[in-house]
């Protein structure tokens, strides 16, 4: 009886590689020559195939590793510009029993990678089986799936029964007849009655368990599974580069027509999905694409489709472009000008210990009497030179000069400004009322001060209303701050691709 060991066995794709995806423009490769064993993994062992004294020297390989690893690492800390010095880490994200995950470092790196190595064979063999069975390398079993895949599509609720199927025939019976094996005979050998019956599972187990392991370090199996990963990373790149060359440009608005067109299109679908999604015949659909799927996979109906492809779909392909981005051009509409808007500058003046007005600063708020700033106290921001108003981010100016905005009533009433006075006319000015009273404030202009004061009557009436009278500068005493209002067209910065990126 054999061994424990013996009946341990490795997943490995031990067929023909795993052939890579060729694209019509491919990505380009590098040119380097194939290293030979000494320079692919820095080390003075042989190839696998020559198996004498590769074990013995494979300790030798792994101390050279380490300290190669160590002086790369030392030599990557000094580099990378970091602010704590170490590989960023990732802390767990708040999330309480999560296992802290360790930092970068080329020991683990490297071991990691063996380990992995040594256990993706499994990947790999699926990854075969299912090209093989899509490929109808044996036709019976491509039909077999077929058949298990028409009636899925035809009975949904039989889908949950097929993983517990798969386990069931794939790894219990396996595992099963793996431990109870058949009786083995030859035509020299004493005849049994019973073995010619054909398998019977009496009696005790004969054989061990099977049981799957890792493949060993710089065996055949290890550098078979180096093999289809090189392979795999060769296909993951292509379909990527392929996908970016497809959908990105027509997704990222790099020429906006055509990306508009695609997103009216979008819009039209997903309305009459939602509106017709409970009619389609779903299960139909999905048997019918994944017929057309597997058969396409054919030798044969890939030469029909290569054939045809060339003769009849390859000569209309400019054709369909050049019509789809006429209509484009055609029907959508885009904005030429870009986007434009009008902002706001308080020029604020202060009144001075020897009744002049003195130019304080240039806010962005009016510092009005019931502004939450003046009434905590505190001093108006903003900066004390007119050249130094820079313009919102992401925005630039789109005129050269400020303008003085005329029509001061309407901006104090829009923000329902009380407690001031507004000049009409002149230079509109926009006073504080100087009240020892606190309730009597309210908007009043110069005018309608002046009258009040020749008939001694009160400036500001209980229930204020607003009047459209146009007054001149008065000579009532005033607040302390008085503010008038500047304007200015802006219009969107165009981004560069070096700020994005």
């Amino acid at each position: 009886m054999s061994t424990m060991d013996d009946r341990r066995s490795s997943f490995v794709n031990r067929d023909d590689p795993i052939p890579t995806i060729i694209l019509n423009d491919p990505s380009p490769r590098s040119q380097t020559p194939e290293p030979s064993s000494h320079d692919a993994y820095n080390s003075d062992t042989d190839t696998p195939s020559r198996s004498s004294g590769i074990r013995g020297r494979f300790s030798a390989f792994k101390e050279k590793a380490r300290i190669q690893d160590r002086l790369v690492e030392k030599l990557l800390a000094s580099v990378v510009p970091l602010d704590d010095g170490e590989f960023p880490n990732d802390d767990g994200g708040g999330y309480a029993g999560r296992t802290a995950k360790p930092n970068f470092t080329l020991p683990t790196m490297s071991n990691n990678f063996r380990r992995f190595n040594s256990r993706i064979g499994v990947v790999f063999v699926f990854q075969a089986r299912v090209l093989r069975l899509l490929a109808w390398r044996r036709p019976t079993h491509t039909m077999s799936f077929l058949a298990v895949y028409t009636f899925v599509c035809l009975d949904p609720s039989l889908l949950p029964l097929l993983p517990l199927v798969v386990l069931l025939v794939a790894v219990l019976v396996p595992s099963f007849v793996a431990r109870h094996p058949a009786a083995e005979f030859s035509a020299a050998s004493a005849a049994y009655p019973q073995a010619w019956a054909g398998y019977a599972a009496h009696g005790p187990p004969l054989a061990p368990a099977v049981t799957v392991k890792p493949v060993k370090e710089l065996s055949r199996d290890f550098f078979r599974n180096m093999r289809d990963l090189q392979n795999c990373m060769e296909d993951f790149s292509q379909m990527h580069d392929a996908i970016v060359r497809l959908v990105v440009p027509r997704t990222n608005f790099s020429n906006e027509a055509q990306s508009s067109a695609l997103f009216v299109v979008l819009c039209a679908t997903c309305l009459f999905m939602s509106i017709a999604a409970n009619i389609m015949p779903w299960r139909l659909i999905f048997l019918a694409a994944g017929w057309a799927i597997t058969c396409v996979g054919h030798p044969w109906v890939q030469h029909q489709l290569e054939d045809a492809h060339k003769n009849h779909l390859h000569p209309q392909e400019e054709k369909a472009m050049s019509w789809a981005e006429t209509w484009a051009e055609r029907d959508i509409i885009l904005d030429s000008a870009p986007e434009t808007g009008e902002v706001e500058i308080f020029e604020l003046q202060r009144l001075s210990g020897g009744g002049e007005w003195e130019p304080w600063l240039f806010s962005a708020s009016p510092y009005d009497p019931l502004t939450p700033a003046r009434i905590a106290g505190e001093r108006p921001v903003g900066t004390r030179f007119f050249e130094d108003v820079q313009p919102p981010q992401g925005w630039e100016w789109s005129e050269k000069k400020w303008a003085l905005d005329l029509w001061s009533r309407e901006w104090v009433e829009e923000r329902i400004i009380t407690g001031v006075e507004v000049e009409t006319e002149g230079e509109r000015w926009v006073y504080d009322i100087y009240d020892e009273q606190a309730e009597k404030i309210g908007v009043a202009e110069s005018s309608t001060l002046d009258s009040n004061k020749a008939r001694g009557t009160d400036a500001t009436p209980k229930r204020p209303k607003p009047s459209w009278e146009e007054g001149e500068d008065g000579d009532g005493r005033r607040g302390d701050w008085r503010r008038r209002r500047w304007v200015r067209l802006v219009r969107r910065k165009l981004i560069s691709r070096d700020a994005v990126s």
